[in-house]
């Protein structure tokens, strides 16, 4: 299974929040996008959606940015991929409007990778953003071509 670069980049973004949440300035699309090498207007989608969520508050402006809503140990991994991932169906059989499959019912890969999609999304329930979070030894640090305010 492979999460979309939507997911991928939802968690980065909730994960950045998390770990620099004790900052003063709060952390910036701007400057999230430049440390992932990601488009800013891409960023832009997810931090608006995330917002709409209540996972994230934002304020624009001087000074403005964008901060966790909820503390980090509150934020489930898992619930955060369900809510950005389209679906889980990993074969065709999954789906029953489109399904071909002349073996459906009768053989057990359906079964077997229900199974296996199912443990991979309780193996992330049993994860909060905080636990996500870098030591502190492996601090997040600003990119260089962000450029500090005085």
């Amino acid at each position: 299974m492979r999460l979309t670069h939507w997911t991928d980049y939802t968690l980065r973004v909730l994960i950045f929040c998390a770990a620099t949440q004790k900052r003063e300035k709060a952390p910036t699309v701007s400057e999230i996008a430049a440390l992932h090498q990601i488009s800013r207007s891409h960023l832009m989608k997810i931090v608006m959606e995330l917002a709409a969520n209540g996972l994230l508050v934002t304020s624009r402006g001087r000074g403005g940015g964008i901060r966790l809503l909820k503390p980090a140990n509150q934020i489930g991994v898992g619930d955060v991929v369900r809510q950005t991932e389209t679906d889980f169906d990993m074969v065709e059989c999954f789906d029953q409007t489109s399904n071909s499959c002349k073996l459906d019912g009768r053989c057990k890969l359906k079964s077997a990778l229900q199974t296996a999609t199912q443990r991979y999304l309780d193996t992330l329930d049993e994860l909060t953003i905080a636990d996500l979070i870098p030591s502190a030894q492996q601090t997040i640090k600003p990119p260089k071509s962000i450029k500090k305010r005085p």
